[in-house]
């Protein structure tokens, strides 16, 4: 008898500890990296859990070892999370495009290669609702559906697609600070001069990414004093591309 009591009062804390399993982490807009997302909402698709971001980003779920979570907002492409582990997570979110006019759908016809398994993606395994994990064969099991929840190709392309516009942007900035007029209110150029300093001295994206803000004035200023170093005829270029092709 006493035994028996010994035995459940230490198994007591060991169940508890694994009913109040956690996930943390904290969620960031894709393009803005150092911007965090307040207010998004995140599922436990397993549990049915559900919580919000706090105003600095971060979130706390009841979740466990091949839980799935889902991550919403209003705005952003909504995602999901499988937990291979419970480490803290940082979720970067991609904004979804809102420049689409209304669209008014009356037929659809479904492409069958969206719905056959990308061979590149990775195939995670959930707990059905009888208790039973297949780990030979990794496939989701839902109230009996098998589903393929990798979608590699489509993440794939949806990161590129985001790479894409966010060089866009870039460039847009640069285009916007390191042009004729900037440049001649700076500096006492002028004509062939102005056109070959540019070519020679306008600043990549990599560099624009990498000094967050960028300074274009000093930058302008720096490249000048090295501009003036150099030989007279280095300063001269025959063929002058399209300023937006030099990169």
């Amino acid at each position: 008898m006493y035994k028996l009591i010994i035995f459940l009062f230490l198994a007591v804390p060991f169940v508890s500890f694994a009913q109040s399993s956690v996930s943390t982490g904290a969620i960031f807009d894709f393009s803005r990296k150092a911007s965090p997302l307040p207010g998004v909402t995140i599922r436990n698709l397993n549990s049915k859990k559900i919580t919000s971001a706090s105003a600095s980003g971060r979130f706390t779920i009841a979740a466990n070892t091949g839980d799935l979570l889902e991550f919403s907002l209003v705005g952003y492409i909504t995602d999901t999370l499988y937990l291979t582990n419970l480490l803290p997570k940082t979720i970067y979110m991609v904004e979804r495009n809102t420049n689409l006019g209304d669209v008014n759908i009356q037929g659809v016809k479904i492409n069958k290669e969206i719905l056959s398994p990308d061979p590149m993606a990775e195939k995670y395994t959930l707990m059905g609702t009888g208790g039973n994990l297949d780990r030979k064969k990794m496939t989701d099991k839902v109230g009996g559906l098998s589903l393929n929840l990798g979608y590699g190709k489509y993440k794939r392309q949806q990161r590129k697609e985001a790479e894409l516009e966010e060089r866009e942007r870039y460039l847009a900035e640069i285009d916007q600070n390191f042009n004729e007029k900037t440049i001649a209110n700076l500096l006492k150029l002028e004509g062939q001069e102005l056109k070959s300093f540019m070519i020679l001295y306008r600043p990549s994206v990599l560099k624009v990414q990498s000094e967050r803000p960028f300074k274009y004035s000093y930058y302008i200023v720096q490249a000048y004093h090295a501009w003036l170093k150099l030989p007279p005829a280095e300063r001269k270029l025959k063929d002058l591309p399209d300023l937006k092709k030099v990169n």
